[in-house]
């Protein structure tokens, strides 16, 4: 039982890594990025 939660983890933790890294290739990255400075911006009051 304790062997298949390890494994589930690490499939898991893997599965999550493979999700991060294709949304860092496919341009996710930059907009969530924009997104995110304009929220920054507006809440602060400069835009």
């Amino acid at each position: 039982m304790e062997k298949r939660r390890k494994i589930l983890r690490l499939l898991l933790a893997l599965a999550g890594a493979a999700l991060v890294l294709w949304g860092c290739l496919n341009g996710s990255m930059r907009d969530v990025l924009v997104k995110a400075v304009n929220i920054c911006t507006e809440c602060i009051g400069l835009g």
